[in-house]
Order: structure tokens, then C-alpha cells, then sequence
């Protein structure tokens, strides 16, 4: 990822906290000297450290799993909030229209889990993850044992030992305050979530700066 050193995000905590806010991510190797992207959940375990692995699963008819052999490196993309951003709101002239968004990328070189154990205890991560009040708290425990087993026949779940992580938050740093200010103020007033998302971490950008 080209990242230019004024948008650098190098802090560990602010990575894996985009990687959890915004965990459906696109995960990207080569399969026969071509790319291959699938475009999953993938739940950041640190329970043994850090930096920690990434923990996913694919259908097995997808033939993407075939290149999870431990060595063959991979791209896991994490996207974060993002917007457009007009040059209506800056109070300098002669500015252009830009893109800001925060972005996470996160390499290393998957390996397929083939314990059945260990892809339910997986799946278990994953729906723990996700489920809430609002969604029924829906649990594997509601769930035949033996059917359940009989199901990761159908899929394929592997882990990511993460190596290295490299962050992107390009948020109006290279621009003058009270242009960044403009940005922010016409972000909030499309009243979009996303914009209002960029918004804000374009806010707490200026206050740290």
C-alpha cells in the first residue's frame, strides 16, 4: 500500500481496532500465478499475544483454500470508515476533490486448521463474535452436535499467523486546519453515517496535532 508518510498509522491499538470495528474484509493471495480475493469475516485472535493471527473460514468449493499452504503469503485488506471530499468546504481556492479513509493491511500466510475440534471451537469464535442482544444471541450449543460436525465437510477454516500490519489513515493531515475544519463541518452536514464517521476521526487527527 503506498502510504505516504504524513497518513502513516503505526500505533498497534488503532490497527486492531479498525480490524475489529471493520472485520469483513477482503483476503487476497495468488492460486496458479494469478490473483485470488475472497471477501469474508475474519475474527483478530491475540489470546496467546501479540500481534496475534487472523481466523476465518471459505466454502470448500471455493478453490481460493488450495493456496493456504503456510507459505504462500497473503493480503488481508481491512477497510474503514470513507468519504468524498469536496473542495466547496475548504476556505483556500484552487484545492481539488480527495478521498479520505482509514485502511489496515495485514500479511502473512495462512494454513488450513483440519481438526474438527479446533474448526468448531473456531466457528464458535466467530458466531460469539457477531451474535448480540439484538441478533437473538444465537449460539452452536442451540445446534445438533453431530449435524454441526457433519457441516464443516462444507467448508474450509484456516488461521493467519499475522506478520507484519501496515495502517493508512489519510484524513486531511497535509491540509491547513481551517480547510480540514470546512471538510469536517460538510461531512456532518450530509448527515451519512460513513461521512460522519470520517468526521470524527478527522476531529480527534486535529486535536492531536
Amino acid at each position: 500500500m503506498y502510504v505516504p508518510t504524513i497518513f502513516a498509522e503505526d500505533d498497534p491499538a488503532e490497527l486492531t481496532s479498525l480490524m475489529r470495528a471493520a472485520s469483513f474484509a477482503a483476503l487476497v493471495t495468488t492460486v496458479d500465478g494469478r490473483p485470488a480475493a475472497t471477501h469474508l469475516p475474519l475474527v483478530l485472535d491475540q489470546d496467546s499475544g501479540t500481534p496475534g493471527r487472523l481466523l476465518g473460514h471459505v466454502a470448500r468449493a471455493n478453490d481460493h483454500w488450495k493456496s493456504f499452504d503456510g507459505t504462500n503469503e497473503a493480503l488481508a485488506i481491512f477497510s474503514g470508515p470513507h468519504a468524498y471530499i469536496s473542495p466547496s468546504w475548504y476556505e483556500s481556492a484552487n484545492m481539488v476533490p480527495t478521498w479520505n479513509y482509514a485502511a489496515v493491511h495485514v500479511y502473512g500466510r495462512p494454513r488450513v486448521i483440519e481438526d474438527t475440534d479446533a474448526v468448531l471451537a473456531l466457528l464458535a469464535r466467530l458466531v460469539g463474535t457477531y451474535e448480540s442482544d439484538a441478533t437473538g444471541n444465537w449460539s452452536m450449543d442451540k445446534s445438533d452436535s453431530e449435524i454441526m460436525r457433519g457441516m464443516t465437510k462444507g467448508i474450509v477454516a484456516f488461521e493467519m499467523p499475522i506478520e507484519r500490519m501496515e495502517g493508512k489513515w489519510k484524513m486531511s493531515q497535509n491540509r491547513k486546519p481551517v480547510d480540514a475544519r470546512g471538510a469536517i463541518e460538510g461531512l456532518r452536514g450530509l448527515g451519512d453515517a460513513e461521512a460522519i464517521a470520517v468526521a470524527e476521526i478527522m476531529e480527534a487527527r486535529i486535536a492531536d496535532h
